[in-house]
């Protein structure tokens, strides 16, 4: 509920600010507006499959409600905004403790940790290291008012999580063993953008693949856990 709350709040409050003084503003959206997605890879005109009552939906139905506010200012009040939805992100400097599926595989690989993967691990994600979508959001910020969104960001290589669990033990030289848990409710079984529009408005694609991005995200970590 808290993190409904503050979607809802915090977009309402700087929207009211943004007005005020004829601002510009990003709504950093997610892909997890699109739910467990029945159109595969996800473009921007899906309108997704959220369950609203299930365990994951306070944040899911947050990032919907808060879009849908960015419009209605943007139609009733002509505020200028900019609505991004972005996937799968990692990289250096992220907190070992985030709960994030890179985090928690590097923590668990260089710590000598059994590597928990939930449902058998054939559920897919697409990773976008942290400085190709940072340069996606500002080229986002530059482009012309006429486009405003939303704009999938994400990188369209798309990994199951056993492929995942799997680099980051032999990037890490880990002999971690791989462990199976229950596939939490509501998780989605694919996540992969569509990213035509970014490609074609912005001029923009990721460039850093996954096996690059891991490598210096798993450098990062080794000063972290290892100190």
């Amino acid at each position: 509920m808290k993190t409904i709350k503050t979607c809802i709040m915090g977009a309402i409050h700087m929207l009211g600010l943004a007005k005020r003084v004829k601002a510009k503003i990003l709504q950093a959206s997610t892909s997890e507006v699109y739910g467990d997605p029945a159109v595969h890879p996800q473009t921007e005109g899906y309108w997704g499959n959220v369950n609203p009552i299930g365990l994951r939906s306070c944040y899911d139905e947050g990032k919907r409600c808060a879009e849908t506010l960015f419009f209605d200012y943007h139609r009733q009040n002509h505020v200028n905004i900019r609505v991004v939805r972005i996937f799968n992100t990692y990289g250096p400097r992220m907190h070992p403790n985030d709960g994030r599926v890179v985090n928690n595989f590097i923590v668990q690989a260089l710590s000598g940790q059994d590597i928990t993967v939930f449902g058998d691990g054939s559920q897919t994600r697409s990773f976008c290291y942290v400085d190709n979508l940072i340069e996606g959001m500002m080229r986002m910020m530059d482009a012309p008012d006429a486009f405003i969104g939303p704009v999938n960001l994400g990188n369209p290589g798309e990994f199951t999580i056993l492929e995942l669990a799997e680099k980051v033990i032999r990037l890490t030289g880990s002999r971690s063993k791989i462990i199976f848990q229950p596939l939490p409710q509501d998780d989605p079984l694919q996540r992969k953008p569509d990213i035509s529009l970014a490609a074609e408005n912005l001029g923009w694609a990721p460039a850093v693949n996954l096996e690059d991005g891991l490598k210096r995200t798993i450098a990062y970590f080794e000063t972290i856990v290892r100190s």
